[in-house]
């Protein structure tokens, strides 16, 4: 009984590759569908393409967003989701408005933290790490960055107040409860902990400023608390032997009264990256309130949309919200883009308090409703510095 695969059709009809335009007498064997021809060689050459061949030299880079490349797994087995600096950089302009300089920096930083780890031990070449030290005032985007950071790659993330941090044996949190609440995130496993971020906040305030020189003491000794969990050590905790030198510790400061020069040389030397992260205008802040995925306006119309009311704000009424927000900054103390949370929260009290009672109203937020629900705090300059 004849065989259509087996190179001739039932009439001996010469075929030819729908591909690569061979006749069949010039390859091994071709295999005949409805309307359409492949040969042997072709069918090689598609294997070769969808298979990961491990021949293929390392220098060949998969495109971006591929699957080949958007989890790598190093020799221990652990999966972390590495992205190029660019799609890093990408990824957090969803999130966060402007400080572009920012993004590149720390892109380019943890892109290389992770390659180094991946990467194994280098060869005859022991490449260390880069901890990073984001400087900036309060309400820029610092912390943001960091939590952002660690949710595109899928590694556990946790915060520590430097405030909040004393020596050993002093009453207060001890350093190493740092690497307790990392376990915490990475659901006490110890081998996803090893790979984690954490993220040192008001590092400044451990700082021994010129101006303030009663505590410089017990600054210094948290500093030195921190150094070898910083630099790399191996810490034991109730869960296991936690190895520090694969975290990536980022620390961040406001530095109003102090400068990084102020910190312990040994502990200056641990963040050899500093970023600086500009201050936010009426630009900035009307970006934030639109653009990102989680901007303010998106929360607050999902959040009413749930007593069935239909929220929308104007471009005019943002644009006053940006103004106001940048006045009242300048007027008092400089908190940045969270003073738009505390304006928002006072402009919708009303339209919070009353929701369960309007299913189904179209509410929106221009210039004039903005103007009217602001006015008390714009006669009152005193009332403003309490209220938002």
């Amino acid at each position: 009984m004849a065989n259509n695969n087996s190179g001739r059709d039932k009439n001996e009809k010469d075929l030819v590759c729908s591909f690569c335009g061979k006749h069949q007498d010039e390859v091994e064997r071709m295999i005949i569908g409805p309307g359409v021809n492949i040969c042997s060689e072709c069918i090689g050459l598609c294997h070769d393409l969808l298979s990961d061949k491990p021949d293929q030299p390392k220098s060949a880079r998969p495109a971006r967003g591929g699957a080949n490349r958007a989890h790598i797994q190093p020799a221990d087995g652990l999966d972390i989701n590495i992205l190029t600096p660019a799609e890093i950089k990408e990824g957090l302009d969803q999130y966060v408005i402007g400080q572009d300089e920012a993004k590149r920096v720390l892109a380019v930083s943890v892109y290389n933290h992770y390659k180094r780890i991946l990467s194994g031990k280098g060869g005859d070449v022991e490449l260390q790490k880069s901890n990073v030290l984001l400087l900036g005032p309060s309400g820029v985007g610092k912390t943001l960055l960091a939590q952002t950071l660690a949710k595109m790659l899928g590694v556990p993330f946790a915060i520590a107040d430097a405030t909040t941090l004393t020596e050993a044996g002093y009453v207060g949190e001890d350093v190493e409860n740092i690497l307790l609440k990392l376990l915490q995130a990475a659901d006490f496993d110890v081998e996803r902990a090893q790979r984690g971020i954490i993220y040192i906040d008001e590092i400044d305030k451990i700082a021994s400023s010129s101006q303030n020189r009663t505590s410089d003491i017990s600054r210094e000794g948290v500093q030195r608390d921190l150094l070898p969990i910083v630099e790399g050590s191996s810490v034991n905790t109730k869960y296991g032997m936690v190895r520090t030198d694969h975290i990536l510790f980022i620390a961040a400061g406001a530095f109003h009264f102090s400068k990084p020069s102020d910190m312990i040389p040994e502990l200056q030397g641990r963040f050899p990256l500093r970023v600086e992260l500009q201050p936010l205008g009426k630009e900035e802040f009307l970006r934030i309130l639109t653009e990102p995925d989680n901007a303010l306006t998106k929360q607050y119309e999902a959040l009413l949309g749930t007593e069935q009311i239909r929220l929308s704000f104007t471009r005019d009424g943002l644009e006053e919200v940006a103004a106001f927000a940048e006045d009242t900054n300048s007027r008092t103390e400089n908190i940045g883009a969270r003073r738009l949370y505390t304006i928002m929260e006072k402009i919708l009290a009303d339209i919070s308090f009353d929701a369960p009672d309007m299913p189904g109203a179209q509410i929106v937020v221009n210039r004039e409703y903005v103007c009217e629900h602001l006015q008390d705090v714009r006669k009152d300059q005193d009332l403003s510095q309490y209220i938002l």
